[in-house]
């Protein structure tokens, strides 16, 4: 059961999902931080980063509603 006494894939998803929602909320304020700056060329970056989260997130979402039968 390793370290967290958690060996299950389906909560693995569950924290791949979190993560990737919690990152792509992070991303938002490095975005405004950039643009603050006047660096579009890093709020691009995180912007790509931001859509990239958003879609694992989607991924996951849909994969754990397929695995527990939604």
């Amino acid at each position: 059961m390793g370290i967290t006494g958690t060996k299950d894939k389906n909560y693995n998803l569950v924290w791949c999902v979190e993560a990737c929602l919690s990152n792509a909320l992070r991303m938002e304020t490095y975005i405004q931080d950039a643009e603050r700056d006047g660096d579009s060329e890093v709020a691009d970056l995180f912007r790509k980063a931001q859509a990239d989260s958003r879609k694992g997130a989607e991924l996951g979402k849909h994969l754990l509603r397929t695995r527990l039968g939604e």
